[in-house]
This record gives structure tokens, sequence and C-alpha cells, in this order.
């Protein structure tokens, strides 16, 4: 019979420090809101046709790519624009909390474009960041200057560029300003700061915006997580998702 062998990251570095995971939830505010039923609206009745004809793969991406921007912040939507966003105005808040807190930050987006719209709120708040994408040339030295004692207090980091290979444990505060659905690549992320040579307990927490494809998400990859577990004890396995869990998204 198949079988799964399996080591747990607790069983191979039992020194660690704990980890704890905590969902950040978002409201939007009256204006977002409307926005985002107009856009989930019109994305479901696209969606509902095209696959009802077998098609519409992308179309389906692409309206949850919308869905996602939206509920992160309206400028990352075509055609719109803000000054700031609730999901953003939530995590400076927590930052400024973790600074007061003697705490170090990292902020993953899988977005380049949300980091550059981050960038200027930190400037404004007088919170010293460095950032970290794939434009970065100098990696060695970005890390090196992060994990300086006297090193800036937040890194911003994209997804991509930041998801395996670095050590980063001068953080012990990660959030994931946009949760997705493949827990492996979160895990990732978060292993930057969790990892050999952490002394402080880590922090990782990961900004829901309520009532929004987001949430929805969340409970959808708790529930897949679940199955894999009494199926082959291991959350890692990637999602599959049917076309009634597609539809469900959008509602």
């Amino acid at each position: 019979r198949p079988f799964v062998l399996r080591r747990k990251k607790v069983d191979v570095l039992p020194d660690l420090p704990p980890r704890t995971e905590a969902s950040l939830f978002v409201t939007l505010n009256e204006s977002e809101r409307a926005l985002y039923d107009a856009i989930r609206i019109a994305a479901r009745s696209e969606v509902s046709a095209m696959l009802a004809q077998n098609r519409g793969a992308l179309a389906v991406l692409e309206a949850l790519l919308r869905l996602r921007q939206c509920a992160c912040h309206a400028s990352l939507v075509p055609g719109q624009k803000a000054e700031t966003s609730s999901k953003t105005e939530v995590l400076l808040d927590r930052l400024r909390h973790s600074i007061d807190g003697g705490h170090r930050a990292l902020v993953f987006s899988p977005w380049t474009s949300l980091l550059d719209l981050l960038e200027p709120r930190l400037v404004r708040e007088n919170i010293s960041f460095i950032r970290l994408d794939g434009s970065t040339r100098n990696r060695e030295e970005v890390v090196a200057r992060f994990q300086h004692p006297d090193g800036p207090s937040v890194m911003l980091v994209s997804l991509k560029a930041g998801g395996t290979g670095l050590n980063l444990t001068a953080a012990d505060h990660v959030f994931i300003v946009d949760p997705w659905w493949n827990p492996a690549v979160e895990a990732q992320a978060a292993d930057r700061a969790h990892r050999i040579g952490q002394d402080n307990p880590v922090m990782v927490y990961r900004l829901v915006t309520e009532d929004t494809v987001e949430e929805r998400i969340q409970v959808l990859k708790e529930k897949k997580k679940n199955l894999a577990e009494a199926a082959i004890g291991s959350g890692d396995a990637a999602l599959s998702l049917s076309r009634d869990d597609l539809l469900e998204l959008l509602d």
C-alpha cells in the first residue's frame, strides 16, 4: 500500500521558539464595499456563463485576482484610485504596536505594486524600512542591513523573492498582507523568521478582509487542509478546486 513518510519541523528543530499564527480581520469602508460588490457581481455572472460551457479557467483566475486586489487596496484595480485602504490602515496600526513593543517585522505581499503603495505610508509614519523584491540586485547587502542590530524596523518583501533561502531572524513578527490558498508558500514566508538563530517567539499575522473572497478562501483552505490531514496526515497537499468551490468564492 502507498504510504507517506513525514517529518515535522517541530521534531527536527525542537529547540526553536514557539510560533503563533493569527488572522487580523479587516472591514471594508463604504466606498470599498461598493466597489468590491460591483466587481463581484459582474465577475460571477461572467464566470458562471463560461463555466457552463466548460471553459473559463482564465476568467475565474482573473476575477479572483481583481477581487483580491480590491480587498487589499482599490488602487490596485485598473482605473481606480485611492489614497489609502482599510487593510493598509490595519497593517500600519499593527506595525506601530509591534515597533513600540521592541519588535521588528516582515511584510509579505505577492504584488510589488502593493509594496509601492505601502512605502510612502511608512515614510509618512516615520517607520524605517528596507525592501526586497525580484528587482533587488544586492540581496546579501539588503539582508545584512536588516539583520544588523540597528537595522530598519520593517522589511517589505515580495512573496516570490522572499519565499525561500533567506535568514531574516532579526524579525519576530510576520505580516502576510494577501493570504492565498497555498499553505506551503505562506509557511515558507513565515519560515524566514522562524528558523535557526531565532531567539524570540514568532507571531505570524494574516490580514483577511471580512466578507470577501479572502475570508472564503481561508474557510475553504481550512476545510481542504483538514481533509488532507485526515487522508494522509499532511496539510501541505495541493488544493484541488471544483466548479462549485470556485463559484462559492464569488458569492
